[in-house]
């Protein structure tokens, strides 16, 4: 006889700034029991904050969707690669019906959770990452220039910070075509840390400090402080952080 599988719930906590060099926040946020999500409008680009918005506005629609499915009777992927193709579809809408938000676009990585296990769809340079067992893991890849040129071999991990167009976005989702992002299924654990992460944090701490501060407290205390560590490191950029347990439902 099959055992039943056990089913766990999110203690969660989500939180934005704008950063010490910004003069406006172009990130966007959303976290529920079901679907947590980053999105960071590009820079340089026009209205990344509609783009991240966007993208976020989206996705909590098929949130308020999803709570009239059984979520363990669905195929979480395909929900997660409909969502992002819906992004797609309003970013093209949104450019067509306002000129100048033309050539918009965002990051995404969200998280679709069901109970039981997670799908998780990424794409651009924003991060997810899982604390378990004390140990910090990278659980997405960035789609920046500076990672293809280390998968290829061009040039080492060490080069990667300090090359001058290392962070370039290879993929993104754009108001002119959007990349397929990376989608893929995992099962948690009991005790799972999960942070989901703009480049802000990224750009401002490194990852032994993330790990130091993931590590104490409840998410509600620690997406303050991650996000006072990011700026401690000159808040280079907008930082927006999730960060969710993975706890007995």
């Amino acid at each position: 006889m099959a055992t039943e599988q056990t089913r766990f719930a999110l203690r969660y906590s989500a939180g934005s700034d704008q950063g010490r060099r910004r003069t406006n926040n172009e990130d966007s946020v959303y976290a529920s029991g079901r679907l947590l999500v980053v999105a960071d409008g590009i820079g340089g680009q026009p209205h990344g904050e509609v783009a991240s918005s966007t993208a976020v506005s989206v996705l909590a629609s098929l949130d308020a969707e999803l709570r009239t499915l059984d979520l363990t009777a669905q195929n979480l992927s395909n929900l997660l690669s409909d969502g992002v193709r819906r992004i797609a579809e309003e970013l093209a809408k949104v450019a067509e019906q306002t000129p100048a938000t033309h050539g918009m676009g965002t990051t995404l990585t969200a998280l679709l959770f069901d109970g039981t296990h997670f799908a998780a769809a990424h794409v651009g340079d924003s991060r997810g990452y899982l604390l378990r067992d004390g140990e910090l893991q990278r659980i997405t890849r960035d789609h920046t220039l500076a990672q293809a040129l280390v998968e290829d071999g061009t040039i080492s991990a060490a080069d990667a910070d300090g090359h001058p167009r290392g962070s370039m976005l290879m993929k993104a989702l754009l108001s002119t075509g959007s990349a397929e992002p990376d989608v893929w299924e995992f099962t948690p654990q009991a005790g799972d840390r999960y942070l989901l992460c703009s480049d802000g944090l990224t750009a401002g701490a490194s990852e032994p400090a993330i790990q130091e501060v993931l590590s104490q407290g409840t998410p509600d205390e620690i997406v303050p402080r991650l996000i006072a560590l990011a700026n401690e490191g000159g808040g280079p950029d907008n930082i927006t952080i999730v960060v969710a347990d993975v706890v007995p439902a």
